[in-house]
This record gives C-alpha cells, structure tokens and sequence, in this order.
C-alpha cells in the first residue's frame, strides 16, 4: 500500500513538473517577445512600419479609442506575465516539500553568478547577475535615447526649423528634452516592480521584495535624474525662444506642462530624501515624503495623457493590487499573545498564527503599532518557524531607533499593559529557500543581524528532528557590542514547541563581545515574560488571500483588468466616442485620464474585497479554534511571569545549544581564516549586519581564493 502511494506522489509530482515547464516556456517566449518591442520602440521600423499597422487594426475603435493599441502591446503581456506566473508558483507550493529533500547536495548552477563583483561601490554588492542586467539595462536606455536622437536630428534642417521659428540647436534642444522624458518612462515602467510586495513577478525571478528595494533605488535615481534632464531643457528652451509662458499652459488637448511641472516638484521632494544621509537621520522625512508618489504618478498621467501612460501601467496596476491588498490585511488587529524582554532593550512579540499560515526561513513582516505611531510601518525579520511552532509567529525588534525604543520602553514599564494593538502587513519572503543544498552553512552576523538565521536555525532543528532529513553543519558566528546581547542566543529557542533532543543538527555557535574582556553579571535570569489577554476582535495572523493566496491573487488582477476592460469600453462607447469620435482633438485628455484612473482603482477595490472577504470568513472558523485552544494568562503575581532561566537551563536542547557555543570576549571575529577553514566541497555564506562586515564577507567570497565558498547577504536598507 506504502510503495502504491509513493507511486502515486511520484507521478503526479512529475505531472506539476512538467506543467510548470510548459508555464516556464510560455512565460520566458512573452518575456522575450515583450523585451524585443522594448529594443525595437525607438527604431523607425517600429514607428514608421509596425505601430501605423497596428494602430489601424486595433488602436482607433469605437470601444477603446486610441489606447486600444497600448493596452494590446505593452500591458496585456506584463498582466499576462503576472496571471501565469501565479498559476506557476501555485503549482510549485506543492512540489516545496519534495524539493527540500532533493536540493541537499545538488550544485546551484548560478553559483558562480551569485558571486559578487562589485562590493564598496556606490551600489552596494552587486552580484554576477545583477550586474548583467544592470548593463543590459544601461544599454538599453543608451541604445533608446540614441536612436531616438539620431532619428530625430535627421528631421531637423535649416528650413524645417525656420518653419517652427526656432534656430536648428533650439530645435535639437527641444528634441532632446523630448527624448529624455521618453528614455526615462522606459525606467518608470521598471520602478514599481521591486517595491510589490506580494506580486508574481519577483518570486519568478528568485527575487523578494526586501531584496529588491537597491533595484527601486537604482532606477528611482535613473527616472528623476531623466526627468528632471527632461523638464530643464524644455525649460531653457522656453527661456531661449521667449515663451516661457508654456509653463502655465494646461492643455485641454495634448500634452499639460502645468501637470509635468507639478509631477516633477513630487519627484524631486522624494528624491531629496533618498540620499543616505538624509534618510538615516530623518526617516520619518523620508517615510512621509514617500506618499507623494501618488501625486507624482496622477500627474505624470495627467501630463502624458492616459494613452502614452499605459505604457508603464503594467507595473503600477500590479502594485496598486499589492498595496490595496495589504490595506485591507492591516485594517484589522491581531493576537500578540506575549513578549520576551531582553537586556538591551531586545524583544520578542509572540503572535498567534493561523496553522494554514506558512513562510519560509528568512521572511519579513510590517508591524504597526497606533500607540506609537498610526502611519509608521517597520519591517522586521521573522524568527520563528512555521513548521516548528504552527500556531506561533514570532519577531525580534531591537531598540535602534525612536520607534522600536519607545515600543521597549511601553513593554518595560513598572505598569504591565494587559494588551496591545497591532496591525500587521505580510508575511512576505522567499517561495523557496536553499540551504538544504550545501554540505555547511555559515552565518555571519553584527548586532541584531542575528535574527534572520534565528528562523533559519529553528528550521533546520525542525528538519534535522521531526522529518529526519539530513541538514548541513551550521557555523554561527555571530558579533555583539555587549555581553547583555548575547541573550538574543537564547531566542534560538523558541519558547514553546521545542524539540526534546538536538542530536541530529550539528551546530557551532561563535559568539564574539567586542567591548568587553571579560563576562559581566548573569543577563539570563533578567530575560522577562510578559503575557497578554488579546481581545476576542483579534485576529490571528493569516495570509490576506488564505493559503491558496497566488491563485487569489491571479484571480484579482485578471478579474479586476477584465472589469477594468468592459468599464472602460462603455465610458469610451457612450461618453467619449459620441463627444469626440476618435478625432482626440475634443475630449479632454485630463479627464479621459481620471475617469481610467477612476475605473482602474474600481475595478481593483471590487475584486480585491471580494476575495479578501471571502478568505476572511474562513480565517474567522480557524481563528475560533486556535482562541480555544489557547491557554490563558498566567496566574500568580508579575515576579511568576519572569522567565525562568534555571529550569530552562536544564532542558537538553537549551544544554546541547549551550555546549555548542563559544564565547570570545574582546576581539572581532577573523573571517577570512574561518571562511577558509571550511573545505567542504559547497559551503553557504550568510551575512546579515552592518554594511562593513558585508562588504569584508564579500571581498572574501569574491576574492577567488575560494570556489565553495557560495555567497548570500540578506541585509536590505530602507
């Protein structure tokens, strides 16, 4: 009977294998396809030959207007992309937990990619790969920009210019401002992809979101510094042809300089609060700064038109379907069921989760908490295991900032709170992760860049135990100012559903306290529980979209463009077309474009709220259970509730973590001597910390010295 039903898994594994093949190919030929209109936009061949033909078959009918044919070339593609790519990474939740068992041992054939090759330039580590698509997107926009330049020039003479009344440079100089703002609306259609979230597109590159945010900035400076090349010159060439007045002029027909203008003042108050400087000592300037992008995208539309802009409405419609979702997640409060309060100012809230909840090794989650600050979301990594402990979520904040201080100090008042309300948004990470694939791996960590390999830890103790699957030998060497710090060690444990025996998970902790010689008090026993009696309102942590999330989510943004399609379709058919009669020289272009916006967000609010009140229902049966099986706060007096390091100390998992770990006092970790002293033929490095001990890991891995070694930083800045 066993062998039949492993039969069975086997062939219908094999089946969604080759499914997500066929998806593969199908998604990589639209890819291809989608990239060569790219390369092909700015060559005369596409503007005089392809877009006429194209535009007389689709562009000027009495459904969509002149918008027909963009919404065919540019944005049904991407959308189509996106819609798949869901079905893809359904498919591939299935297949999670037979890949786990495969990877262990296979080579990544990316390894040498994945290598970084630039480590302390202005981009931070840039690996193999990204520098390549990095180049190809430079290339890209020199290409466009030089294309269009050289056509253009070509149409301007002596006589064509005398004919508009400017001299010839005058004439160039209005054509390059033209350009530029077209180059840079290539690096616009980019700009939102890294920055959704729970988007399809990212997973399908390997890609998460807290990754991608070096690739939003990068291309957030390219679009401003085109943008902003593009409204000077036109602004110096008004100065130089004496109609400096254009600067007012809000076309009811055509380009709206007004609303450029506006569009460009939203960008440069974003863009002045990027710079690091800026952004590390006034976050909260950045962070508030940053809701101008929606001013910034209105007017852009505004400016250009609707038609032009569904050029890069791919990307904005996929993150406006990100960001209403996660709206919609943190509307409600969710169950903190208790804390950890940790010397140096270090805590661990504790959530209840939804068992149907799972995220793996390395994941992220928004906290808000309205006591504090009713707009300020923090990203931070989550600890615990969804494996390991099914009904927890756990997440570590150390007080490095105004926020997460003024959160210690609530927790850590005389006056224990009985509850507090949360609001969370996520979780967000990785489809996949990797680690079963190499013989050791190793984690680097400075401060509280502890907490990602805490998850990944609590992982590996549930593979290494519960499934009984081989795992690598873990090397943790982590740096801490303090001793008091080296009490985030004890957070690898989490603090219920803890293995009884740790025999299979060969771990070796170094632990290094940089400005102390010697140990100090015993910080163990000042390590407090705090328990908290949640509301029966709150909710336990759940995927917005349920476990079935990227079929949800496939279902939203088709429906949604569908409903957004036939919207449309009737406003053109018995509002404009009766007006304007595809002319485009009557209707105004500023409303075409709101009434768009207006259908586009509609369209997305409706489907979105359907399937998250859907899903809802069915969280609220799970959460019923999970409150019933919860126990209660505990009884007795505050000083019961301190956790108990004695009794802890004597279990056989904290005395195997214990045993495991090595305490250096006042000296820093040799990394390159320890990286070289790992000979296994694949060895994974890990670093999360400040950007000096990145960069030093890096070099290291990078310097050739070393082939197994395989590199990974899971830092991200914001």
């Amino acid at each position: 009977m066993d062998s039949k039903v492993v039969n069975k898994s086997t062939s219908s594994h094999e089946n969604i294998g080759a499914v997500r093949a066929i998806i593969k190919l199908l998604l990589m030929a639209v890819y291809l396809g989608t990239l060569m209109l790219w390369v092909l936009m700015p060559t005369n061949t596409y503007r005089q030959n392809w877009l006429p033909h194209l535009r007389a078959k689709f562009g000027f009918t009495t459904y969509f207007g002149a918008q027909g044919t963009t919404l065919l070339i540019y944005t049904f593609p991407i959308l189509f992309i996106a819609v798949t790519g869901c079905a893809y990474l359904h498919l591939g939740n299935k297949l999670n937990d037979s890949n786990v068992l495969e990877r262990n041992g296979k080579k990544h054939r990316l390894g040498i990619w994945k290598k970084p090759m630039l480590v302390k330039g202005p981009q931070g580590i840039v690996s193999g790969i990204e520098l390549a698509f990095f180049m190809m997107l430079i290339a890209l926009l020199i290409w466009s920009l030089s294309n269009y330049l050289h056509n253009s020039f070509a149409d301007i003479t002596p006589q064509s210019a005398a004919e508009e009344g400017v001299k010839v440079w005058q004439g160039k100089l209005e054509s390059t401002a033209l350009r530029f703002g077209l180059v840079g609306n290539i690096c616009l259609t980019l700009l939102f992809f890294p920055v959704a979230r729970g988007s399809s597109v990212l997973p399908l590159f390997g890609l998460t979101s807290e990754a991608c945010i070096k690739y939003h900035i990068w291309l957030g400076h390219m679009v401003m510094t085109l943008f902003t090349a593009h409204g000077v010159c036109y602004i110096i060439f008004w100065a130089v042809t004496n109609n400096i007045s254009e600067m007012l002029q809000w076309a009811k027909i055509g380009i709206s300089n007004v609303a450029g203008e506006l569009a460009l003042l939203s960008g440069l108050a974003m863009w002045a609060t990027t710079f690091p400087p800026i952004r590390r000592k006034f976050f909260e300037l950045f962070f508030y700064t940053h809701y101008l992008y929606i001013l910034f995208v209105v007017f852009f539309v505004f400016h250009v038109g609707i038609s032009y802009s569904l050029i890069m409405l791919p990307s904005f419609y996929l993150f406006v379907v990100d960001r209403y979702l996660r709206f919609l997640q943190s509307r409600r409060a969710v169950r903190l069921v208790s804390a950890r309060m940790l010397p140096g100012e270090t805590v661990e809230l504790n959530f209840s989760k939804a068992p149907g909840l799972s995220y793996n090794p390395t994941s992220i989650m928004f906290i808000n908490v309205p006591s504090i600050s009713k707009l300020q979301w923090h990203p931070f990594t989550i600890t615990s295991s969804s494996n390991l402990e099914p009904e927890k979520l756990s997440v570590v904040i150390k007080g490095e900032g105004s926020w997460s201080k003024k959160l210690y100090q609530v927790l850590s008042s005389p006056s224990s709170i009985d509850r507090l309300d949360v609001s969370v948004e996520g979780p967000y990470g990785p489809v996949s992760t990797h680690f079963l694939r190499h013989n050791t791996l190793v984690m680097v960590s400075g401060g509280s860049g502890i907490t990602p390999f805490i998850s990944v830890i609590r992982e590996l103790m549930n593979a290494s135990t519960v499934t009984k699957c081989k795992t690598p030998q873990v090397i943790l060497i982590c740096s801490f100012k303090n001793s008091s710090d080296l009490t985030m060690l004890e957070l690898l444990l989490p603090i219920s559903g803890t293995p009884t025996e740790l025999p299979n998970l060969k771990l070796q902790i170094e632990a290094y306290v940089t400005r102390e010689k010697q140990p100090t008090t015993d910080n163990s026993k000042l390590i407090r529980a705090l328990w908290f009696k949640p509301l029966a309102t709150d909710a336990p942590i759940s995927s917005v979209l349920g476990p079935n999330r990227w079929l949800w989510l496939g279902a939203i943004i088709s429906s949604s463009f569908i409903i957004f399609l036939i919207l449309i379709g009737i406003v053109g058919s018995y509002y404009i077309y009766p007006i304007d009669h595809n002319s485009n020289q009557i209707f105004s272009f500023t409303l075409r474009a709101f009434l768009n916006m207006l259908v586009m967000c509609v369209s997305i609010a409706a489907t979105a709220s359907a399937a998250v009140l859907w899903n809802k229902k069915q969280n609220a049966k799970e959460a019923t259970q999970i409150q019933h099986m919860e126990g209660s706060t505990p009884a007795g007096s505050p000083n019961s509730w301190f956790y108990n390091a004695d009794r802890e100390l004597e279990s056989l998992p904290r005395q195997s973590l214990i045993q495991a770990t090595n305490v250096h006092y006042g000296k820093r970790p040799e990394l390159k001597r320890m990286l070289f002293a790992c000979k296994e033929s694949s060895v994974g490095v890990l670093v999360s910390g400040p950007k000096r001990m990145r960069h030093e890991v890096a070099t290291i891995c990078s310097s050739g010295l070393a082939d197994n070694l395989h590199f990974e930083s899971i830092s991200f800045s914001w």
